[in-house]
């Protein structure tokens, strides 16, 4: 049967000498395996570049249950990007995005609003005019809402460290080595009040700048602890999380 759908390219990896397998992120269906037969051949009428990391398309596909390759009836460009491939920090961050999401969506069903969240966001990194510096940290917590691992905002100068195994600040020190110092803790909650604020710009697709003012003033070194920070709260709460190779890249980029 035919579907209408939105999708967002995760990965590809070459299945015969003129083939090729691509894990697209579908708004009806989830993620999805396709097969592309004769991509590679002189002869196709499709262009491989359509198939690159966090490409944005409207497809038009063959939907069987239970099947673990679907087909491709047409395919088209929704959205070219006009700066991520030519702006090195953009180019970065969205390396970032694109293994972070790969690595931690599985599910083969429909989630509109997790969907809507990542290709606004992208549209969001490709047209903004502002610095991206920080983009990064505030897409790996807001994207954290929808794994359901968002942490609490119950910091106060009582609980001023943040316990990473629970989510949460508290008083005093936890009986592991898995928090948060004061000093850094209020650094974490700052940012997660800067989250907690541009999510619904993000949605809206509104300018960004005001909420992000806070962040670009952050030391390069600064950053990086953070996104070292919120990396090790994913795999305190997600099992199977593997390291991400991208943010050693992200640190030389953005230094």
């Amino acid at each position: 049967m035919l579907h209408v759908t939105k999708g967002i390219v995760f990965h590809s990896f070459k299945y015969s000498e003129s083939s090729v397998i691509v894990k697209i992120y579908t708004e009806l269906f989830g993620i999805q395996s396709y097969l592309f037969k004769g991509i590679l051949g002189p002869k196709s009428r499709i262009k491989p570049g359509l198939l690159q990391p966090l490409t944005l398309l409207d497809l038009v596909v063959y939907h069987k249950e239970k099947h673990s390759l679907q087909s491709v009836k047409e395919i088209h460009l929704a959205h070219p990007y006009q700066t991520i491939p030519f702006d090195i920090r953009k180019s970065a961050v969205a390396l970032f995005i694109n293994e972070l999401v790969y690595k931690t969506i599985k599910e083969e069903e429909s989630n509109p609003d997790l969907f809507e969240f990542l290709w606004t966001s992208c549209l969001q990194l490709d047209l903004t005019d502002e610095p991206v510096s920080s983009f990064h940290l505030v897409f790996s917590l807001n994207f954290s809402r929808y794994l359901g691992i968002f942490p609490q905002l119950n910091y106060t100068e009582k609980i001023p460290i943040f316990n990473l195994r629970e989510g949460f600040f508290q008083s005093s020190v936890p009986g592991h080595p898995d928090y948060l110092n004061p000093g850094n803790s209020k650094r974490f909650y700052s940012l997660l009040n800067a989250c907690s604020q541009t999510f619904a710009g993000v949605q809206n697709f509104e300018p960004l700048q005001s909420h992000f003012e806070p962040l670009q003033s952050m030391k390069a070194e600064t950053r990086n602890q953070l996104l070292e920070t919120i990396l090790l709260y994913y795999r305190l709460h997600l099992p199977g999380f593997s390291g991400l190779q991208s943010p050693r890249i992200l640190h030389e980029v953005m230094a």
